[in-house]
């Protein structure tokens, strides 16, 4: 059994990959939610026919190109990034922190990504709604924060985890029915170079699979519109500012994070 008609928004892409290990309804079930094919590999003669895959390994849903296949794959990392503290809430400090705001409490990350901007928010203190438009990586966030809701810290602290929405942030943000202090926005600029060294393989995957967010203006114009007080936009050091003079500016290592006041 498998999904048969590749979703055209992957452009062909994209499969789901199982390995001949547990239970296949899992990778079927997931076939059929993202409207992708299911690719079995234990099966004789098998050859891969997809650029991308999404599959269990080692306990998380992972996404694959051929050159991660035999590396195991890409997941969303719930753990502290390097130089975090592991307390609960981390210390707000940092360009990030300042650039939020010490009176915000509630944040949308509209463009939610690999979650790793969302997650350092969270360990912050932060509540926070995640809006991500690709279903694709709703489903690897998802599987993200269902394993951060598992960790013993996690459920002795009685915490839960962002909450996830998936769709297209510039008509979910119209839906809010309170405004949040604060509205994250990190959208996909082009890189400055067509192969930067520096580019993460994650962000890569993601570039190839998901291309650049062309809509930027439209979001930042919907997220003016439906803060409660302010909208941080993420940009590369070398790309203009998203809004226009932004009222605040924090740098950070090769980026810099603008805010614009909404009053």
């Amino acid at each position: 059994m498998s999904a048969t008609n590749p979703a055209q928004q992957y452009s062909g892409k994209l499969a789901v990959l199982y390995e001949g290990q547990g239970d296949i309804l899992p990778f079927q079930q997931l076939a059929e939610r993202l409207s992708v094919p299911l690719e079995n590999s234990s099966e004789a003669g098998f050859v891969h026919q997809m650029p991308f895959f999404l599959s269990w390994r080692e306990g998380c849903l992972k996404l694959l190109d051929r050159e991660l296949l035999k590396k195991g794959g890409l997941a969303v990392d719930i753990e502290p990034r390097a130089g975090e503290q592991r307390s609960w809430p981390a210390p707000k400090d940092g360009a990030l922190a300042q650039a939020l705001g010490r009176k915000t409490r509630t944040v949308v990350d509209a463009t939610t990504g690999w979650g790793q901007d969302s997650l350092h928010i969270f360990r912050m203190g932060y509540e926070v709604l995640c809006m991500e438009r690709s279903p694709v990586m709703a489903e690897l966030l998802a599987d993200g924060f269902r394993r951060l809701a598992g960790q013993d810290w996690m459920q002795n602290l009685q915490l839960q985890p962002p909450r996830l929405v998936q769709g297209n942030a510039i008509a979910l943000l119209a839906t809010l029915e309170t405004r949040p202090d604060c509205i994250y926005l990190d959208p996909m600029f082009p890189p400055k170079r067509k192969k930067s060294a520096l580019a993460k393989k994650s962000m890569m995957v993601l570039r190839d699979l998901l291309g650049d967010d062309q809509d930027r203006e439209q979001l930042f114009a919907a997220a003016f519109a439906a803060t409660g007080k302010r909208v941080v936009v993420k940009s590369p050091d070398y790309a203009e500012p998203l809004g226009g003079k932004p009222n605040e500016s924090f740098q950070g290592k090769l980026l810099r994070y603008d805010v614009y006041f909404k009053n």
